[in-house]
């Protein structure tokens, strides 16, 4: 769910961001020493950013090919229609399939852009039949396979965020 309001958050609060993003398993005390604040400060701040949905969750990072998740690839996926219902039953079946890592909604060629990892290509090729190419309103569908990870990132830029 994208938040439409404005964030502007000051200097202490993008330090406890940069540092969550770093390592979201600092204690309060390693947390507010790092940042420079005392304790129970660094703590209601952090819970401020909870409760106001900036932190949404805390999460581990796991190397996708020391579990053998070993094939990336990028789907654009086109509906036949755009009706409500169709577009709703698109996205609400996309969320429920743990293969689908990312969806966004696009401008241009492609109505989709969805993230998927599998173990191997034929895990793939089994996924695209038996699952996405049966999913009500899927027109056209086009893939690409990543060769190879150039950058992957989950820590958002914080340095040109507005400023109180």
């Amino acid at each position: 769910m994208a938040n439409k309001r404005k964030s502007i958050l000051d200097e202490a609060s993008r330090a406890i961001l940069a540092a969550l993003q770093g390592n979201a398993r600092l204690s309060v005390a390693e947390l507010a020493a790092e940042v420079g604040l005392s304790n129970t400060p660094c703590w209601r701040r952090q819970k401020d950013l909870e409760e106001t949905g900036v932190i949404r969750r805390y999460v581990a990072l796991i190397d996708r090919s020391a579990i053998g998740l070993n094939v990336c690839l990028f789907a654009h996926v086109t509906l036949a229609r755009h009706e409500e219902g169709v577009v709703a039953q698109f996205e609400r079946a996309i969320r429920e399939l743990p293969e689908v890592l990312e969806c966004y909604e696009l401008t241009g060629g492609a109505d989709y852009l969805i993230k998927i990892v599998v173990p191997e290509i034929s895990a793939y090729h089994e996924f695209l039949h038996n699952v996405l190419l049966r999913m009500p309103g899927v027109a056209t569908f086009n893939t690409s396979v990543a060769l190879r990870e150039v950058k992957y990132e989950v820590a958002l830029p914080l340095g040109n965020l507005a400023q109180e």
